[in-house]
């Protein structure tokens, strides 16, 4: 079978039966791969006339592979008989990839396939456990050197990595090796070595079925769909969201469809980072042009960069971090606040306009009490913001001592979380939650009872997943105004848009993927 695409989308298929397998392929097939690795090793029991029926009635090409190593307990007697019996079988039948263990490739055993082999490319491949040193550009590039000598068409690279800065000898593989090489970075923090794979060359990217996630791998569906990884090229420009936990962030679903109607040669990926700053430290080429900074990095961001914008200084924390071409500095901005407020306060004007009031000119925010819940990045660019404004603030956080700093630094009031739900001094309030309560997946939880809300004119929450919280939903069936968080995450990514692309932001655009997507 020929390729018709210069990037070969692989989806990995781990079954227990030849029954699941054959469905998986189907499923592969529908959800857009163009070849399938058929991991023999999870199946739990194996007759050979059932393999061969397998090999031969597979509607993809494929790769067929036997870890000797496995976790598949079930297995029983030699297993490198076994292995070695299936990766005849596929050689003898033609099947298009056979996938050796390097400990397998003894140069009899390659002699032996390459002899007997009609069209089938043989893979030598080698699994890395994680481990002080072990990921590291020398002891991966000595790797390499041994798996080429084997005398291999492909070489084979997966290993596991602790953190997403181990990738980063990943990539040099795939920019110094002499012959084709397929790599995989196995964990969460590793679905960066198959997002980012084709800037450094890689022929091949694996990803993993809808309902069957594997950890390092993205769905095939976002391969094709969200990151069209076919169109990424050495001269890409790298941007993506920096959290921890990050598998929730809508960003990529909208920034990488805005790069493609701009032109813009970009890709916007998730990192799940441990430490902020040794992770730039690490990823510190200019290719690497921008990020987001989410959850819990923002304060931490201000001291990582080299430049910080002065709002972003005074309020203690950064969202947007920006690597200057000129010099490679890294400059650092928050778009939270200005996102916010303005919802925050075109919502309240809406209001007043709706119910014939006049309004005066001024902030409608002003003079209101304004009830924050959360004292972290998000909590702290509403607390200066609606200060600006000339609201009085008041903070409420699980941990007392930050509400307080908080609180101090906008001249405003910190009161115990414990009392948050029965707080109301007055009517006509503004409540704002920023911190986690109400996320995905805790959905059942909101931070003030449906009728202690009747106390506030609106209610904003930070939270967009889901995108109409408990909290939103039970403010609006007592009548309250809401701002979603929805609204606030267009409007700061509308924002760091402009700063990573040096002015263009396709607004009307961006707000249509965020009604069709989220």
């Amino acid at each position: 079978m020929g390729f018709k695409n210069t990037l070969l989308v692989c989806a990995a298929i781990e079954s227990e039966t030849i029954e699941e397998m054959v469905k998986s392929i189907e499923k592969a097939k529908e959800e857009g791969a163009d070849l399938v690795e058929l991991c023999m090793d999870s199946i739990s029991v194996i007759h050979l006339a059932d393999v061969e029926l397998l090999f031969k009635q597979t509607t993809l090409p494929a790769i067929v592979s036997f870890r000797v190593n496995s976790q598949n307990k079930s297995h029983k007697g030699d297993l490198k008989h076994k292995c070695l019996q299936i990766l005849r079988l596929a050689i003898e039948l033609n099947v298009e990839f056979v996938e050796i263990d390097f400990e397998l490739a003894s140069s009899d055993v390659m002699n032996e396939f390459m002899q007997k082999r009609e069209n089938s490319k043989i893979i030598v491949s080698s699994y890395v456990k994680s481990g002080i040193g072990i990921c590291c550009k020398e002891t991966l590039g000595n790797l390499l050197v041994a798996l080429q000598s084997t005398g291999a068409d492909i070489v084979k690279v997966v290993t596991e990595v602790a953190y997403i800065t181990d990738v980063a000898p990943v990539f040099h593989i795939l920019t110094h090796s002499q012959v084709p090489v397929i790599v995989r970075a196995v964990g969460d923090r590793g679905l960066i070595s198959q997002l980012l794979g084709p800037k450094y060359g890689a022929f091949m990217v694996c990803g993993s079925l809808e309902g069957k996630s594997m950890p390092g791998l993205p769905p095939l569906l976002s391969i094709k769909n969200v990151y069209q990884l076919d169109n990424v090229d050495m001269d890409t420009k790298v941007f993506g969201v920096v959290s921890n936990p990050v598998g929730h962030s809508k960003g990529p679903l909208l920034h990488n469809p805005a790069f493609r109607y701009c032109g813009f040669n970009g890709i916007y990926v998730p990192l799940l980072v441990d430490n902020l700053k040794e992770f730039l430290r690490v990823y510190s080429c200019s290719d690497f042009a921008g990020f987001s900074i989410g959850l819990p990095h923002k304060e931490a961001a201000v001291a990582c960069c080299d430049e910080v914008d002065p709002l972003a200084k005074s309020i203690g924390a950064v969202n947007t971090i920006v690597r200057r071409p000129i010099d490679g500095k890294l400059v650092g901005y928050n778009t939270d606040c200005d996102a916010c407020i303005t919802a925050i306060e075109d919502a309240l004007q809406e209001r007043q306009s709706s119910k014939g009031e006049v309004q005066n000119g001024s902030s409608p925010i002003s003079g209101r009490l304004f009830v924050l819940v959360g004292a972290g990045g998000a909590g702290r660019a509403l607390a200066f913001g609606a200060k600006s404004k000339g609201a009085r603030v008041v903070i409420f956080n699980r941990n007392f001592e930050r509400a307080k700093s908080l609180a101090r630094a906008v001249s405003g009031e910190a009161l115990p979380i414990e009392q948050l739900d029965t707080y109301c001094p007055q009517n006509g309030m503004i409540l704002a939650n920023c911190s986690a309560i109400g996320m995905e997946p805790d959905v059942h939880l909101t931070p003030v009872s449906k009728e202690n809300l009747r106390s506030y004119d609106l209610v904003f929450d930070a939270v967009y997943t889901p995108r109409n919280t408990r909290l939103l939903q039970e403010a609006a069936e007592v009548g309250v105004t809401v701002v979603s968080g929805v609204e606030m995450f267009v409007r700061q990514a509308l924002g760091q848009f402009k700063l990573f692309t040096n002015g263009l932001a396709p607004e009307d655009f961006m707000r249509k993927v965020v009604l069709e997507q989220f």
